[in-house]
């Protein structure tokens, strides 16, 4: 299927910013399916691993075995474990985990041409400073052109060139169209928005929501209580986005409500079979410990909670799911005290 069929050809081609070497920071699983895409585009592409076997892999096997072991990559994607030569690019995407991006881009700043495109690809909030992702890499890379990569996509099925469409968030259209030009295909659509704060923190919250989900579903209480989660915990996303400068009509597209979804119903999710497991009476430190991969709504949970209160915006779902992640409350509890709310109006700015 060719998903430039499907969804229409309006992101014009914008061929006079070349944008011919991509660097991919980071070879967890998106990274790597990044990775691929950028090659199925035409781009050459060197990929930055921490892992010295995933290097090796890539270079030698056309294989990551540790993110993705089931696919095979394309010969083009050259692998290192040399940040700065994988900042030697005309752009440059983030996919480290949140709470490691401040010290990748720390590193990055010793080397990165000025007015580089620096794409975040990492979904998330600081721990500790309640910073989007967008204010780490400004503060740390200020000469940098940032911009946002986010919405519903599974790495596995983007590796194997499953149709996908994704928001890029840039300040700069014309910068913007040549980043959405040099990563797209049949296959891979970006879709444009100048709002790059509604999509980063639709992508962020998300993936705590995604957890409590995956708790409704663990406990067994059903599929209502689950689409209420998802409704509810929306209007949380809307609510925060638009008190930190967002537009709530972006969360309801790609990166809102198209990565909900995704994220919070199926077990490719990392955040909803983490939910599931804890549904079922698994501890969060088993099932942490049995991954490699990292979990980003743990850590998000409570940076959301923190951003809320600063901003004054009621977030009693996340607040709820952050108490049993990170504060050891107990999930019938959780589950009680939410459905002990008072009742109100379902169009209420100020609260579930």
């Amino acid at each position: 299927m060719r998903l430039g069929n499907v969804l229409g050809s309006d992101v014009v081609p914008c061929k006079e910013i070349a944008m011919q070497r991509i660097g991919i920071i980071g070879a967890g699983a998106w990274g790597t399916a990044l990775a691929m895409v950028a090659r199925r585009a035409g781009r050459d592409v060197t990929l930055w691993a921490r892992e010295p076997e995933v290097v090796a892999a890539v270079n030698g096997q056309n294989r990551n075995p540790v993110y993705l072991p089931d696919i095979t990559l394309d010969r083009g994607i050259v692998a290192t474990a040399d940040l700065m030569q994988a900042a030697e690019a005309d752009a440059v995407f983030l996919v480290t985990p949140a709470q490691f991006v401040r010290a990748t881009c720390e590193t990055l700043a010793k080397s990165l041409a000025p007015n580089t495109p620096v794409v975040i690809c990492a979904k998330g909030i600081e721990r500790g400073t309640s910073a989007l992702m967008t204010d780490v890499v400004a503060e740390t890379l200020p000469k940098a052109a940032l911009m946002l990569l986010s919405g519903p996509t599974f790495a596995a099925e983007v590796a194997v060139g499953s149709p996908t469409a994704i928001t890029l968030g840039a300040a700069d259209p014309v910068l913007g169209r040549a980043v959405a030009h040099a990563i797209s295909s049949p296959a891979f659509r970006p879709y444009l928005t100048a709002d790059i704060v509604g999509a980063e923190v639709g992508g962020a919250v998300k993936n705590v929501l995604a957890i409590g989900c995956g708790i409704v579903e663990g406990k067994g209480l059903g599929a209502n209580a689950r689409a209420a989660l998802l409704t509810r915990g929306l209007a949380e996303i809307v609510r925060l986005a638009v008190a930190r400068g967002g537009k709530a009509e972006t969360l309801m597209g790609l990166s809102g409500l198209g990565d909900l979804v995704l994220t919070a119903t199926s077990v490719q999710s990392r955040n909803y079979s983490l939910g599931v497991a804890l549904g079922q009476g698994a501890t969060l430190e088993d099932v942490l410990g049995s991954r490699r991969s990292v979990t980003e709504g743990v850590t998000t949970a409570e940076a959301v909670v923190t951003l809320a209160a600063k901003l004054k915006v009621e977030m009693p779902i996340c607040t709820a799911i952050d108490r049993v992640l990170n504060h050891g409350a107990a999930i019938d509890d959780m589950l009680r005290g939410l459905l002990d709310r008072p009742l109100r109006d379902e169009v209420d700015s100020k609260g579930t």
